[in-house]
């Protein structure tokens, strides 16, 4: 066995196993393996024998087909159908028919190299063999119909049959008798297979027997016939174009349904994936500034949600998550429907602005990190936000559904996780990103073309639109999920992917069968993920900033009592704004209003009438209304007028004829107040019921405290300690860099070596530890530490488990030998007492080169 300049050992013979074939390959080509199946490197392998038994594995297999595209998928299904080992012009027979078909013709190559790539085939074109365990998988029987539609063989479906009714069969369908029943079926499966003899046994056919294959030849191959089959059925029976299988059940063979079929194995093969088609174009200009107004709106409504949830929000449920009644009121303050109530919700959490304090009585609040995000630029809030949204795995349209255990789903509440749910929505946007700047894509387009990149199990031989009328599959859900989202967030605009979502894309790297050709150990450093996603945060924000409206640091008062907002408001003047009056509407201009119960608001949050009277003297536009001044002066003038204290509580007031006013207002009986003194009632309430009831009276009392003072009234805060941002659930083992990918190639190289080496030695079977003395040990260590020849070693660790190594000595002493392990590529020291034996090897130019310690080589 040689090994080219890359150290890949060269078999000049036809790989008998996985094993061989991946022996055969070149370092780039392990790495292009590890990385599209990245379960296959947890742990490493510990040579390529272990790498083609993982490989094998059936949840392993299952996932890797699952990664397969839909052309790609159906060449698998194919092979599986096909004999083992099968030649490339075979297969593609099966994929194109007898009529051939150009467009296969052209994608085959690629899909046959996918799936050799990803060890799922392996041998040369004129033998190719499909994994076992995938054909297990993809292979028709009973219990696991194949997705071709197609049945057993004529030789698998008569395997219980009779020699005598074998016989029948042959001779009914013309042909001479044999003398056993082997040859009998082969004569059988040579008819159905032979084109020509096969239209001319057909053409004897009655109609009825005609149009029963035809309802069976794409699939479900089996039917249900009566005690007494028809006699258009019996004509079937007797030439073997129906099998019986069971008891009432028969079955149409593979070679008959393949003649019918002309020769294919699917009746609609996918070669070339559907183009993501436009549906509307818009100016680029048009759609990015849609977008960034839909940007800077979703920033708003999280600063509402947090506004409303500012003293503390609603309470956890016991099984976590938010309870129905709350998701309904938090949807009537933000004014959204529920769905979009539980996705502001959702993508606070995601972001880490959003936890549970942690408190007795559990509640929703705001973490410390929602006070760094508010002192952030808003495109900067917003880059943060969406690339909370791209990573995350919480899905919060799966809010008011059921688990598997038919259990509520609750917004923040568990089960809300789904692992494909970033994979989907950057492959949205990267699609997105394929259509010219401006221009929307078709739904159904751009879900064709998701499932034909990730069909459904079990429909990749069906067609797009077939798929389309069956009842949505997750990936299809979280494709439209992703498009409203997307929108919500700004990302898109009309339809249209904005430039800076585009730069909050990061650049196409390798996709997950894909990787460099050239693999070496000197690699740069990767950048980590967390070092990318935030690069590509800040280039968004750049791109943003010039889109989003500037804040304005002025209003527009007008006489209705009416404040209007041509704008987004400066953070100071927004917050002072909201308590001295009520937002009446929000859109591209908010209009705030008035009231009595806003001013006084503003005068219990320690405001003076003064104060009020100046703040929207220097931010409006237009003079203040005299309406408006009135209506400050009038509750300022009223506001403290009543004092309320504890006793239960009372009030007091220098003015008596407002006492005798408050005493036979009806609406006070509830309070069951009674006069103390003349300027004093006593009442049966504490001072925060007392305080709300006056105010419903038309009153303006202020609070005061023991000390007779008015107590202020400011908003209290509540935040939870320091929280991380919840992390994704990954669907699988992340993708490996490029540092890792040669490492663990190097390492399973050196593996495979102090496997396969040939020894001096013949004593130990093959796959055995060698076995020598503690003398002949030292003895033959000391002596390779003369020659420099690398031996081959079996060692038992601390916990027990035993390796075998290939190792060149440096130095032995002291009961330690210093050398260098080929296995691990690095000089280790090794305690003489677990080295269970040592053996020379045949010949150490058989290292590749590696036979000699650092310091000793060339």
């Amino acid at each position: 066995m040689s090994s080219d300049a890359r150290g890949a050992p060269q078999s000049p013979t036809v790989p008998r196993s996985l094993a061989e074939a991946l022996r055969g390959r070149t370092d780039a080509s392990l790495a292009t393996l590890l990385r599209a199946r990245p379960d296959l490197l947890t742990p490493v392998p510990t040579d390529l024998g272990q790498l083609a038994t993982r490989a094998g594995t059936r949840a392993s297999v299952v996932r890797a087909l699952e990664h397969l595209d839909r052309f790609t998928l159906q060449t698998a299904e194919t092979l599986a159908i096909a004999p083992d080992p099968a030649a490339y012009g075979d297969l593609l027979r099966l994929l194109a028919g007898d009529d051939g078909d150009p467009e296969i013709e052209a994608a085959l190559p690629g899909a046959v190299h996918n799936l050799r790539e990803q060890a799922l085939i392996w041998g040369a074109d004129d033998r190719l063999r499909l994994v076992r365990t995938a054909r297990e998988l993809l292979a028709p029987s009973p219990q696991n119909p194949s997705p071709t539609g197609l049945g057993p063989t004529v030789a698998e479906a008569t395997a219980g049959m009779s020699p005598g009714r074998i016989q029948e069969i042959v001779t009914t369908a013309g042909l001479p008798r044999t003398h056993d029943a082997v040859s009998a079926v082969a004569s059988l499966t040579a008819l159905f297979g032979d084109r020509r003899r096969m239209s001319a046994l057909l053409d004897e056919a009655p109609p009825e027997s005609v149009d029963v294959l035809s309802r069976l030849v794409w699939g479900p191959p089996y039917g249900q016939v009566t005690a007494a089959p028809a006699k258009h059925l019996r004509w079937l029976l007797d030439r073997g174009l129906l099998l019986a299988t069971t008891p009432g059940t028969v079955v149409l063979p593979r070679e008959a349904a393949l003649h019918l079929r002309g020769g294919r194995a699917h009746r609609a093969p996918e070669p070339v994936p559907p183009a993501v088609r436009a549906d509307r174009e818009h100016p680029p200009q048009v759609a990015d500034a849609t977008a960034a107004g839909q940007a800077y709106q979703a920033l708003m409504t999280i600063e509402d949600l947090f506004h409303e949830w500012h003293e503390g929000g609603p309470a956890v449920l016991r099984s976590g998550g938010l309870s129905v009644r709350d998701l309904k009121r938090t949807a009537v303050a933000l004014d959204v429907s529920e769905p979009l109530a539980a996705f502001w919700v959702e993508l606070a959490y995601t972001a880490g602005l959003l936890a549970s304090d942690g408190e007795a009585d559990e509640r929703y609040a705001a973490t410390p990190a929602y006070d760094t995000w508010l002192e952030r630029p808003p495109a900067e809030r917003w880059a943060v936000l969406a690339g909370a949204w791209l990573t995350a795995t919480r899905t919060s349209g799966l809010v008011g559904g059921r688990d598997v255990k038919e259990r509520a789903l609750a917004a923040l509440g568990p089960g809300l996780d789904r692992s494909d749910a970033p994979e989907v929505r950057h492959r949205v946007l990267s699609l997105l990103a394929t259509l010219p700047p401006g221009a929307s894509a078709d739904p159904e387009s751009l879900l064709a073309r998701l499932r034909w990149e990730r069909p459904p199990r079990g429909t990749a031989s069906r067609t797009a639109a077939s798929t389309a009328q069956n009842q949505p599959d997750l990936r299809t859900r979280l494709a439209r999920w992703t498009l409203s989202e997307a929108e919500l967030l700004g990302l898109t605009g009309r339809g249209a992917l904005a430039a800076h979502a585009r730069a909050l894309l990061p650049d196409r790297g390798p996709t997950e069968t894909d990787v460099s050709a050239d693999v070496t150990p000197d690699v740069t450093p990767d950048v980590t993920p967390d070092v990318a996603a935030a690069q590509a945060r800040t280039a968004a924000a750049a791109v943003l900033t010039p889109l989003l409206p500037q804040p304005l640091d002025h209003v527009l008062l007008q006489a209705d009592l009416t404040a209007v907002a041509p704008g987004p408001l400066l953070r100071p003047l927004a917050e002072t704004l909201a308590v001295i009056a009520d937002v009446e509407s929000k859109g591209a201009a908010t209009v705030y209003r008035f009231t009595p119960g806003s001013v006084r608001r503003a005068l219990d949050s320690g405001r003076a009438a003064a104060d009020l009277h100046a703040f929207l003297a220097a931010h409006s536009r237009t003079p203040v209304p005299q309406p408006l001044a009135y209506l400050i002066d009038d509750v300022a003038r009223k506001h403290g007028h009543l004092r309320i204290g504890g006793a239960s509580a009372y009030v007091r007031c220098d003015d008596e004829a407002v006492l005798n006013e408050i005493l036979a207002d009806k609406r006070a009986h509830g309070l069951r107040l009674r006069r103390l003194a003349p300027t004093v009632l006593a009442a049966q309430a504490d001072p925060a019921a007392l305080l709300d009831g006056l105010r419903q009276m038309g009153f303006a009392p202020a609070a005061e405290s023991p000390e007779g003072d008015v107590l202020v009234a400011r908003a209290h805060a509540h935040r939870t300690p320091p929280r991380t941002a919840p992390a994704p659930v990954p669907e699988g083992p992340p993708l490996p860099g490029g540092t890792l990918l040669t490492a663990a190639v190097r390492a399973i190289r050196a593996g495979d070596l102090a496997t396969t080496a040939p020894r001096k030695t013949t004593a130990d079977r093959a796959g055995e530890l060698p076995r020598t003395s503690s003398a002949d040990t030292l003895a033959t260590m000391q002596a390779a530490v003369l020659t420099g020849e690398a031996l081959w070693i079996g060692y038992v660790n601390a916990e027990g488990t035993a390796t075998q190594r290939v190792i060149a000595p440096i130095r032995v002493e002291g009961g330690f030998v210093t050398a260098y392990d080929h296995t691990a590529d690095e000089v280790r020291t090794y305690p003489l007492h677990r080295i269970t034996g040592v053996a020379e090897l045949a010949d150490n130019q058989g290292l590749g080169g590696l036979g000699q310690p650092p310091h000793r080589r060339a």
